[in-house]
């Protein structure tokens, strides 16, 4: 190509970040030139400087300079062929079908297992993303990711059977219009017992992996919903928490600043994220119990997980009550 084209983004590549865009399309392309050329302003997203991890919008227009790749062949060049994926075993292809909370036409919604990581990227072997296939059943399409969970985080995720559903899903949760309801044990007492947290954090890299931290200058806004439900003396609080934001590792983060951090999360807790006790796991305590959005069609689509078995067992070890919280959506904004 020697020179400059545009390319509409179809219906179903809504959500693809750019770089995968690009990877799909031109695959001749290394990422480090395609950074290159965001930050030179020649590849832009509807005439606007975008990021490589910008999700797109299916009818945006692709500015493409030229690139000059000499024999490379194109995702135009050659038929349309799925990419290839490690092959997924019975176990886990039964494991994922058996994780199904909801299911019709428009969408999927499983409970999402802990450890398991959502999408591929460097050091990551088993992921959904590769094993989407499975959650297939009777649809002509393969469903598609809506939004994301930490590997550790278990919980509802949210998947679109179609790309029209996909669309206006992912539009939800740019919209900030889904609600999103976490459970979570931490170590220690917060505060008061309710509230709300308005700290901006940043990304920082690392060689150990993406690391965030309270930014309050020049940080992204951040804003949670706290509130405990149960206490176990002074040693840990049964937590619900709800973002109003959704900056990657947000909960964390929040938790930790409090001085409170989520049970298990060594990575922003260190040795003080840990309780001894028999049956406490080491795992990371926090689980999207529930999740509120409008359908894709009509009405609103509402799924709450059960909790995955290690945090039931603390449950039981700390002696905490789920019928407690039998309504997941109990409004946590604070009185002002």
């Amino acid at each position: 190509m020697t020179t400059v084209t545009t390319t509409k983004v179809t219906h179903d590549e809504a959500d693809v970040r750019l770089d995968r865009w690009f990877k799909r399309h031109h695959p001749g392309l290394t990422h480090g030139r395609l950074q290159k050329l965001l930050r030179s302003g020649q590849v832009r997203v509807d005439g606007k400087r975008v990021k490589a991890n910008a999700r797109l919008v299916p009818g945006q227009m692709v500015r493409i300079p030229p690139l000059n790749l000499d024999n490379v062949e194109t995702a135009s060049d050659r038929p349309t062929v799925e990419r290839n994926k490690p092959a997924v075993s019975d176990e886990d292809a039964e494991a994922l079908r058996q994780s199904v909370l909801y299911m019709d036409d428009d969408v999927i919604a499983i409970n999402k297992p802990p450890g398991l990581a959502v999408q591929g990227g460097t050091g990551i072997g088993r992921n959904i993303d590769d094993m989407l296939d499975v959650l297939r059943f009777d649809a002509k399409e393969r469903p598609r990711l809506v939004h994301r969970l930490d590997k550790d985080t278990s919980g509802v995720l949210l998947l679109g059977r179609t790309a029209t559903s996909t669309a206006s899903l992912a539009e939800t949760f740019r919209s900030k219009t889904a609600r999103k309801v976490y459970w979570a044990v931490i170590v220690g007492v917060t505060e008061p017992a309710a509230g709300k947290i308005n700290l901006s954090i940043s990304k920082l890299p690392g060689h150990k992996g993406e690391r965030v931290v309270p930014d309050a200058d020049g940080g992204k806004r951040a804003v949670t919903l706290f509130r405990t439900v149960e206490r176990a003396s002074r040693k840990a609080s049964w937590m619900v928490l709800e973002p109003q934001t959704g900056r990657t590792h947000q909960l964390r983060v929040h938790m930790s600043y409090l001085g409170t951090p989520i049970l298990g999360d060594g990575k922003y807790g260190a040795s003080d994220a840990f309780l001894q006790g028999p049956g406490l796991s080491r795992k990371l305590h926090l689980h999207a119990r529930a999740i509120r959005v409008p359908h894709p069609r009509q009405g609103t689509l509402e799924v709450v997980a059960p909790l995955s078995e290690h945090m039931r067992a603390t449950w039981r070890f700390l002696g905490f009550d789920e019928k407690l919280e039998a309504d997941p959506f109990i409004d946590l904004e604070p009185e002002s």
